[in-house]
């Protein structure tokens, strides 16, 4: 019994130690070995058009597109596309009042979803290459310029740019999401080295025209689609390290568990409805990347139980020994529960903030199983209302 228990917890463990542990450590050893010249931007300037798919923007879209029209790009070279999701709160106004800067809206009369307002776009770009942001980032000057230069190489038909987590460091209750993002960007900086990203940062991402013109249905990922769309006519996809975003975090872990169900199991459909990509021997390299970023880490949630049972199989065969492993257990998720349920307005502890930010990540994990196995509809989003970047302290 106890060594059932053993193999139970071994299983997580283990996808969990290569996944977050092992994987990054091989492409690390492979980029020390390659051959391919790392990926920077040219600086050139092609003509662009920015979409910004928006649903009841109206407090946060105009600041974005001042910061926007004030970056390091000829004016003349850029269109910038409000695509609003049946808006009710004024969004619509606030785009039309830039009109006279260049700024198009397009409008769809029924809310249909993040995915849906990007197919929708098509009809309106006028750019050869297509830049997608959320309305709620910031970008460092010369972000989209680096970003857009990526395509100066022929091989690159996705670009995805360097996410900062950035915030209130005195109030938030968040900030183990900031950790976690530095080491995803990281580990896409590794794959770009050595061949290809498998993801692309939803919040500010271009693809090549010809990719954005194949469409998806609603409820997958588009950005997580685009690199797979990418992958399948040839091109490679790839993190700008000097294209900086800076993505507020969300003030409440409650908040970000919710983003969470939704962006995974959005994914999980996406990996599915592209799983042709998986197969290693017609996709070699890739399909070894898109199963250790995203199948395996995905199974880990999936996986997690199986540590309740095991914990309980070796207390049950350890006899006077068994409140070990439950009390081990018990006392982390006690530890993440304090940091769940911490004030909102007080910054948690770090290992608090950690270890909350870590179990609600697993539990919204196997939520998102649930919805995707389920057929559960994530196409028509709410987006994760996050603090305007101005009033964020930046600190990371």
């Amino acid at each position: 019994m106890m060594l059932t228990g053993v193999w139970l917890i071994l299983v997580p463990l283990a996808l969990f130690g290569y996944a977050y542990v092992a994987y990054p450590v091989l492409l690390w050893i492979l980029a020390r070995s390659r051959s391919r010249p790392p990926t920077r931007s040219q600086g050139e300037c092609p003509r662009i058009t920015v979409t910004i798919p928006a649903y009841n923007e109206v407090d946060r879209l105009g600041a974005t597109l001042e910061r926007l029209l004030a970056l390091d790009y000829p004016s003349d070279r850029l269109h910038i596309l409000v695509v609003s999701d049946a808006s009710t709160d004024g969004t619509d106004e606030v785009a039309l009042g830039f009109a006279h800067r260049g700024v198009e809206l397009l409008r769809l009369e029924r809310r249909s979803g993040k995915t849906a307002a990007e197919n929708a776009a098509v009809s309106r770009i006028q750019g050869d290459v297509v830049v997608n942001i959320d309305a709620t980032i910031g970008l460092a000057a010369h972000s989209l310029r680096a970003l857009v230069g990526a395509f100066a190489e022929d091989s690159v038909g996705v670009a995805s740019g360097r996410d900062i987590s950035v915030g209130d460091a005195k109030s938030e209750g968040n900030r183990g999401e900031s950790g976690y993002v530095g080491y995803e960007m990281r580990v896409r900086a590794l794959e770009t080295d050595i061949d290809s990203i498998v993801g692309a940062s939803g919040c500010f991402y271009a693809m090549r025209r010809e990719l954005h013109a194949v469409q998806l249905p609603e409820d997958l990922s588009r950005d997580f689609g685009a690199v797979l769309v990418a992958r399948e006519h040839g091109f490679r996809s790839v993190s700008i390290q000097d294209a900086v975003c800076f993505v507020p975090r969300t003030v409440a872990l409650d908040r970000e568990y919710r983003r969470k169900v939704r962006t995974m199991a959005r994914g999980l459909r996406t990996l599915w409805y592209k799983r042709h990509l998986l197969n290693p021997v017609r996709h070699g390299r890739f399909a070894w990347m898109l199963w250790s970023h995203k199948l395996c880490r995905w199974l880990v949630p999936l996986t997690s139980p199986l540590v309740v049972l095991g914990a309980v199989l070796i207390g049950v065969g350890a006899g006077g020994l068994a409140w070990l492993p439950l009390g081990a257990l018990a006392a982390g998720v006690l530890t993440a529960l304090a940091g769940f349920l911490w004030p909102k307005g007080h910054k948690p502890p770090g290992l608090l903030a950690m270890a909350a930010y870590v179990v609600a990540g697993n539990v919204a994990g196997m939520a998102a199983w649930i919805s995707a196995l389920s057929g559960g509809g994530t196409s028509v989003w709410e987006p994760t209302r996050r603090p305007n970047t101005e009033n964020n302290n930046r600190e990371s």
